[in-house]
């Protein structure tokens, strides 16, 4: 009896330790995902705003949302974009991986989701300018 209580420990402390380092790796991805997808979003700019009265960039709703989606689909992950005011688009990833030890004990997947923001930004500015 005590032979299996202490099997089914450590057979659940294998699937932390090979499971957690999944659930790492899969959080990274999300992030990495998420982050160059904002900013595939963030290079579209509304080109009619920006040569025209002044030249004001900001981004292009339509076109950026497309662009960070295409990002999304090309990466083989679902995810949101939505942009925010004139310069901000974030985009969130959500990763769903299978777990390998961890069914034993029930856990059959792990589920990670990260959130990146990229802002159009325009200029140079360095101290004392």
């Amino acid at each position: 009896m005590l032979l299996i209580v202490f099997f089914i420990a450590l057979l659940a402390a294998a699937g932390l330790v090979i499971d957690g380092g999944a659930k790492l790796r899969a959080a990274r991805q999300a992030s990495a995902v998420a982050e160059e997808a904002a900013r595939a979003g963030a290079g579209e700019i509304d080109r009619s705003r920006a040569y025209a009265h002044g030249g004001q960039f900001v981004i292009d709703r339509q076109a950026a949302t497309n662009a960070a989606r295409s990002y999304l689909a090309h990466s083989g992950n679902a995810g949101t974009v939505s942009v925010i005011g004139t310069q901000t688009i974030r985009v969130t990833v959500t990763i769903s991986q299978p777990t390998m030890l961890l069914p034993a004990i029930g856990i059959d997947q792990i589920h990670v989701t990260k959130t990146a923001t990229a802002d159009l930004i325009q200029g140079v500015t360095a101290p004392g300018r």
